[in-house]
């Protein structure tokens, strides 16, 4: 038989991630593609929530930018290689919080890359997070953590 794994208390995962280094998120750039992210996006989108989805779109589009530099792509592609790499700290299948510590890897993303995001990637991240969860989708969770506002 299987041994059941100990899962670890959500408030001892949310420092874990709110303490991660950096470097810690670029090692995960090697499980990063396209055509992963979007399988990934397109199989969970749902289950992760428009709040994860949205940071992984503007993380994506941000990405695309030809000016952005190398270290600043370095952090988008191991957090977006994170997002997709199947073994988390907590499995994305987990019912209610299989997506947090992803949440919290691609918000600390976000802010190393803020001064990048412009509002044309917010754009195109919100339409296309609006073609898949409607107009009314909110993403004041993300917009205030990248204007400074916790």
């Amino acid at each position: 038989m299987f041994k059941k794994r100990k899962q670890k208390p959500i408030d001892l995962i949310q420092q874990e991630v709110i303490d991660i280094e950096e470097s810690d998120i670029q090692q995960h750039g090697k499980h990063y593609s396209d055509d992963k992210l979007w399988k990934k996006i397109g199989k969970f989108a749902k289950k992760a929530g428009s709040s994860a989805v949205y940071a992984v779109l503007i993380l994506y589009y941000t990405l695309q930018k030809p000016e952005i530099p190398v270290k600043v792509k370095a952090t988008i592609v191991g957090a977006l290689g994170y997002f997709i790499l199947p073994i988390d700290l907590i499995p994305d299948v987990a019912f209610g919080a299989g997506f947090i510590d992803d949440l919290g890897v691609l918000t600390a993303a976000l802010l190393q890359v803020a001064v990048h995001v412009d509002d044309e990637v917010k754009a195109k991240a919100k339409d296309k997070l609006q073609s898949w969860f409607g107009n009314e989708v909110d993403t004041s969770e993300i917009d205030n953590k990248l204007n400074g506002n916790n």
